[in-house]
């Protein structure tokens, strides 16, 4: 799971890592509201906490301006904040859920892992993309009732791709989201999946459904 960590403070930012990593989420960190902002702008992540004290604009503002541009990122509002007119502002600024600091990180991941669960109930456990379908909970794609066998990585590559649909995926995030990378490996390893899962869709008559965006990565067609 890609998720976006927004945290001021080195030494929470640290043992959140340490045990987010453990539980196999992939995390990039934003240590102030601007930085934030452009990361959910640029990257479709599955979950997102989101601190409230930031520098450079609040983490008010940047849900709100994140709802206003139509992402859908699960957020998870994170403060020292207790006031009852906060935690009403970020549920109706957005939020998906509020915890208050101190937390146990046992209560932290049961809330995370509720958000991804809800994420994906809006995804649905089946995906149609024209004359492709990929039923999620089978481990099954589809062309015109004609089974396509994938192995679990181009199945994982193509649920990312058809999930962000018309949106460029790149190199990085497959890394992070499929294979677990945090750094690059310096292989061609994502090329050569995606090459080998778009013959396969091409053979069983689904065309067109993955375009190379040149240097960067990935999308799938609308």
């Amino acid at each position: 799971m890609l998720l976006l960590l927004v945290e001021d403070d080195v030494r929470l930012v640290r043992a959140l890592c340490a045990g987010l990593e453990e539980e196999s989420y992939s995390v990039e960190i934003a240590s102030d509201g601007d930085a934030a902002l452009a990361a959910l702008l640029r990257t479709p992540f599955d979950v997102c906490i989101l601190d409230i004290q930031l520098p450079k604009q609040d983490g008010f503002s940047v849900l709100a301006k994140a709802r206003s541009a139509g992402i859908r990122t699960p957020i998870l509002v994170l403060t020292a904040r207790d006031a009852v007119s906060d935690r009403v502002r970020g549920l109706r600024d957005g939020a998906d859920d509020y915890l208050t600091k101190p937390f146990a990180f046992a209560e932290l991941l049961a809330r995370l892992e509720a958000l991804v669960r809800r994420g994906g109930a809006r995804h649905g456990d089946v995906i149609v993309h024209g004359l492709l379908r990929v039923c999620l909970s089978a481990h099954e794609v589809t062309v015109q009732d004609v089974r396509i066998e994938l192995p679990p990585k181009q199945f994982a590559v193509l649920v990312m791709l058809l999930r962000h649909e018309g949106q460029v995926v790149t190199r990085t995030m497959l890394l992070r989201s499929v294979w677990g990378y945090s750094f690059d490996p310096g292989t061609n390893i994502v090329d050569v999946h995606v090459a080998q899962l778009r013959r396969k869709l091409e053979q069983a008559g689904a065309v067109d459904v993955i375009s190379t965006i040149r240097g960067v990565g990935y999308r799938a067609s609308c």
